[in-house]
């Protein structure tokens, strides 16, 4: 298992992804519970822009399955070619090569496809919908083994602390949630305020 972190402004005890959109309701790196490497990072997403007014922010700390070779798509690298043989055994379709070269695309392109979504290679790896990000997890989850959407927290340094979306919740275990603090203006954490919240008190 390895530990990582999610920053919300919300108090709950299990991780529900019918809320999916509360938080900065995007859908960029794919659908799922968005986690990362690193606490302060987390603790700066958990200030929400669509509702600056809430001001209680929670870290939550998280125990998830460890990444294996073929368990994941990372978003700007080659996708591995096991999953490429399992994903066009299940939709009936060979894949074009172009689309295996780059994980996020690669992600695009089947849910584009599971929807029926027609167009050029190119049009359906560039773009997609919410309901095509979410045909993907669901397929990806349920009939490819994948756990994660994997991306560096940093494009600069794309081996350091990376950013997930966790595709299924049931991998989610919360070990602990910190109250915390962030600056007024960039919304940082401020060192030493974070007050743990007993997980028994939920």
């Amino acid at each position: 298992m390895e530990t990582f972190y999610h920053g919300t402004t919300r108090l709950f005890k299990k991780f529900d992804m019918s809320h999916a959109f509360e938080g900065d309701g995007k859908c960029k790196f794919g659908f799922g519970a968005y986690v990362t490497e690193v606490f302060t990072s987390a603790a700066h997403y958990a200030h929400n822009k669509k509702r600056p007014e809430e001001k209680d922010y929670y870290v939550y700390t998280l125990e998830i399955p460890d990444l294996t070779e073929d368990n994941h798509l990372v978003s700007a690298k080659p996708v591995c070619q096991a999953i490429v043989v399992r994903t066009e055994r299940e939709l009936g379709e060979a894949i074009p090569h172009e689309v295996t070269n780059v994980g996020k695309e690669f992600r695009k392109y089947v849910g584009n496809r599971l929807i029926g979504q027609t167009g050029t290679v190119r049009q359906l790896k560039d773009k997609a919908s919410v309901d095509a990000e979410k045909a993907a997890t669901k397929f990806f989850d349920e009939k490819i083994g994948l756990k994660y959407y994997v991306w560096p927290q940093a494009q600069r340094n794309p081996d350091g602390p990376s950013n997930r979306v966790v595709l299924n919740v049931d991998n989610i275990h919360i070990i602990r949630i910190d109250k915390i603090e962030l600056t007024p203006n960039d919304f940082q954490l401020v060192q030493g305020s974070e007050t743990e919240i007993p997980l028994g008190s939920l």
